[in-house]
């Protein structure tokens, strides 16, 4: 059986950690940051933490990455910390819900940017957006090398846009007529804490993505090494660049404009500059078609694990003999994300469980460090410093979100808790179905 090539550097995982973050939601979700927590200073505050709390769990992937550097991430540490039903269970809804969700939305609303420059059905928005995930998931299926390179290419584009707007924010920023409050001792909200939980929902669907490269180590040169530096070099551009586009919208527009903007970006933008609107649409769509790309290339890799370990359908397993990719998982995964954008009426809905239950395999997967550091191996990849300090904290931050939007579940995310449920006889079939 053919087996994944390893070809890919520290550069090109890196620009797919990047590229996995950046999509569309730091061109909106800023604005649900300041209605949650109406005050400059407290709200780039929900940003940086964002971005702390994602290199620190970045930090504690590393050591997870460098003891298991093969295809599958975080289903591996499950599986290999709590057994093959943890890790099967994390498989399950990444296929049924996390990725392709986001795949089936991402798709969706870069068509809706494409009505900006042309007339766009309902139905042909959807076909669009099956037709784009399509195309990419083809495209990766080519090989790991064209990956890397359309990956680098696109995420490379992504930051000049990023860094256009940004640079529209610090030319205009001696003209600011509005006040930025940034002072932390004045003016503080009501109901800080639980203003900034609920604006962890946008901060860490914007933040999220950095530890799609472990999905790919097995496809890594040097996986101990490039994996842990991909992920925190990622962590790190991406909270310096959201936290600078940030400061350039609250330079741009006043704070209760942007807290009751549904297109912050182009808001913003379109307040200086009367095309302001179609470039920002540009911007965003290069940025989503990038991160379709990304997705349509990482998330497979873990159904091919699943299926190497016979917790799956076993022709996931299936590796190209031309290409060295596992082309079946991926054209798999794309047959779902259609039949998700066929049916998206009711799917939508279940938005906020796809960050929700992330978050809470995220958490999982931190947590199997500890699991790991009992058994006192004789790991000798990259160590984590500070132990159990970081892990710690990346848990009581998760956790406090996951605790508060448990609380605010709304009644169509409990379809995603009773798809979660559904995986457990999923899981006992296919087990059986090997012994058989």
């Amino acid at each position: 059986m053919s087996k994944l090539k390893r070809a890919l550097t520290t550069r090109g995982l890196t620009m797919i950690a990047i590229g996995a973050c950046i999509g569309s939601g730091i061109f909106v979700t800023p604005a649900s940051t300041m209605q949650f927590i109406p005050h400059h200073g407290y709200a780039l505050l929900a940003w940086i933490i964002g971005g702390f709390v994602a290199f620190l769990g970045a930090m504690t992937f590393s050591e997870l990455g460098s003891r298991f550097p093969e295809e599958g991430g975080v289903y591996v540490y499950l599986r290999n910390a709590y057994g093959k039903l943890a890790g099967f269970l994390y498989g399950w809804i990444i296929l049924l819900i996390v990725n392709t969700g986001a795949l089936a939305a991402l798709g969706l609303a870069l068509a809706d940017y494409l009505k900006f420059f042309l007339p766009v059905s309902d139905h042909e928005k959807a076909f669009i957006a099956i037709i784009v995930i399509w195309g990419l998931t083809i495209v990766n299926i080519f090989g790991v090398n064209i990956s890397q390179g359309f990956a680098s290419i696109f995420t490379g584009l992504k930051l000049l846009a990023m860094a256009l707007i940004i640079l529209v924010g610090v030319w205009f920023l001696p003209d600011v007529t509005h006040e930025i409050h940034l002072d932390l001792t004045s003016e503080v909200p009501p109901n800080l804490l639980s203003g900034m939980l609920f604006a962890f929902i946008g901060v860490f669907w914007s933040m999220g993505g950095w530890h799609h490269a472990t999905y790919l180590s097995g496809e890594a040169i040097d996986a101990q090494k490039t994996v842990p530096r991909a992920m925190l070099i990622g962590t790190i551009v991406v909270t310096v660049v959201y936290v600078l586009i940030i400061g350039a919208y609250m330079v741009l527009l006043p704070a209760d404009v942007m807290s009751q903007s549904s297109r912050v970006a182009g808001d913003a933008v379109a307040s200086e500059f009367a095309g302001g609107g179609k470039l920002v649409s540009v911007a965003i769509s290069i940025s989503i078609f990038g991160t379709i790309g990304i997705y349509t290339m990482t998330a497979p890799r873990i159904y091919y694990a699943m299926a190497k370990d016979g917790v799956f359908f076993s022709f996931l397993a299936d590796v190209s003999e031309k290409y060295k990719t596992p082309y079946k998982a991926m054209l798999f995964q794309a047959v779902w994300a259609t039949v998700l954008i066929l049916i998206w009426g009711s799917f939508i809905r279940i938005i906020t469980f796809v960050t929700f239950m992330d978050i809470v395999f995220m958490a999982l997967a931190t947590a199997t460090i500890f699991v790991f550091r009992r058994r006192k191996d004789t790991h000798t990849g990259f160590i984590l410093k500070w132990f159990p300090i970081i892990p710690i904290i990346y848990l009581i931050v998760t956790i406090a979100f996951v605790v508060n939007t448990l609380i605010d579940l709304n009644a169509e995310s409990w379809v995603g808790v009773a798809i979660l449920i559904s995986g457990v006889p999923a899981y006992y079939y296919f087990t059986r179905k090997k012994t058989i």
